[in-house]
């Protein structure tokens, strides 16, 4: 790109995809907070700027979370205080019945109801299991010596830790994996020439109500019912609907944020080869590796917000009405937070101050989980190998990789990744 990088259509362009980098770095060398000119969107670049937005949700709202400015509010936002509209509007939003656009009250009595489910006793028997689910899967993907990673290994592993985690019968489990494993990207979601569906899970909605009103009329000693039986903070029972929408986020949007970031962690790994020689010789660096990858390649490119209120973000004012971008990709790679940001260092000392899985109220709830994932699944793959390596074949020299990335302004992944390596 020989043009100012600045007036580039973030949503649409396509050069974007595989290197957003340099119109982050552009955008936040000319303001880290900065309205770009083809939506009005207001792009927060910088990582104090972020973590302020991000705390503050009596400004923000949350309503059009993953939308943005497509297709937009239902109406026009007009004078100094759009709260009523946001209230009155906000079921008109494609998502809006899903965790992430949720403003409090609601917000903080559904996310209670998720904790419940992600309890530590919860998840210290899920990872006992994922031992066991990450073996099965690679005796499989590791015997011919070469495979493609995402839907050889991470995506199979995730997806069945997530069944696990949420109980899910085991006579079920084959079908409902294999209808998740299709993706919701033919949602449109993050994609501003496709039109979004409202509920692009309801396929799921189905299955989890029947679990649940079968689990409240004959309680048993599993996960489920303890899902069903669950109560918001002031005791009352929720509706049916809203554990189903609960369980569904959970199996859906933290199953695919694992898979993009236990790829980005073998792309590095089969990569950088001193890297991989680093992490078999001391495991302990694993903990701080993971968080790295998380900083260098945010699984969320960012989250969206509309100001209620006139605000004031870094040295920017901002109206009532006013949509923001929160580029996490961006944040995570300011240099008056990380020293030389687009370096890659497993031993980055403040590398967990990356803001992958969000901050405040919003912060990603599921991010234990995806952590543990990704560490017993790193574990059992060093332990398994001798060496791990990128397909020239499928991906070119060392020198000059051909990476593919999700075509979309909200997820940063591969959508393949071929390997090969030697058996131990």
């Amino acid at each position: 790109m020989t043009e100012d990088l600045t007036t580039v259509d973030f949503f649409r362009d396509s050069r974007l995809t595989d290197d957003p980098y340099t119109f982050y770095e552009a955008l936040r060398n000319k303001c880290p907070v900065t309205k770009e000119e083809h939506y009005g969107v207001t792009m927060v670049t910088g990582w104090q700027e972020a973590v302020d937005v991000y705390n503050d949700s009596e400004t923000f709202s949350s309503c059009i979370s993953v939308t943005g400015p497509f297709p937009g509010f239902p109406v026009p936002l007009e004078g100094d205080d759009v709260t009523a509209l946001i209230v009155e509007h906000r079921d008109e939003i494609p998502f809006s019945d899903q965790l992430p656009t949720l403003d409090p009250p609601t917000h903080t009595d559904h996310r209670a109801l998720l904790m419940r489910l992600i309890t530590p006793k919860r998840l210290k028997e899920n990872e006992d299991a994922m031992w066991a689910l990450a073996d099965k899967n690679l005796d499989r993907f590791l015997a011919p010596g070469e495979g493609e990673f995402i839907k050889g290994f991470a995506g199979p592993f995730t997806l069945q830790v997530i069944a696990d985690l949420l109980g899910v019968p085991e006579e079920d489990r084959d079908d409902l994996l294999e209808r998740l494993a299709r993706g919701t990207h033919g949602s449109g979601l993050g994609n501003a020439d496709k039109a979004l569906t409202k509920t692009p899970l309801e396929y799921l909605y189905d299955v989890f109500a029947t679990y649940i009103e079968e689990r409240r009329a004959e309680p048993r000693g599993d996960v489920l019912t303890g899902l069903a039986t669950a109560t918001f903070p002031d005791g009352s029972l929720p509706e049916v609907g809203d554990v189903v929408r609960v369980a569904t986020n959970v199996f859906s949007a933290g199953q695919e944020t694992t898979v993009r970031l236990l790829s980005t962690a073998l792309k590095v790994i089969g990569d950088q080869p001193e890297i991989q020689a680093k992490l078999r010789e001391n495991r302990d660096l694993l903990g701080n590796f993971i968080e790295e990858c998380l900083r260098i390649e945010s699984p969320v490119k960012g989250d969206f917000r509309l100001s209620r209120v006139p605000t004031t973000v870094g040295d920017q004012a901002l109206g009532a009405g006013c949509t923001v971008m929160v580029i996490n990709g961006a944040a995570n790679r300011d240099p008056r937070r990380f020293e030389d940001p687009d370096t890659f260092d497993p031993e980055r000392k403040n590398a967990r101050q990356h803001l992958a899985f969000g901050r405040g109220i919003h912060s990603c709830p599921g991010a234990p989980l995806a952590r543990a994932e990704t560490r017993v699944g790193l574990e059992r793959l060093l332990d398994r190998t001798t060496d791990i390596r990128i397909s020239e074949k499928m991906h070119g020299p060392r020198e000059n990789r051909r990476y593919q990335y999700i075509p979309t302004y909200i997820l940063r992944g591969l959508t393949e990744l071929h390997l090969e390596f030697d058996v131990r």
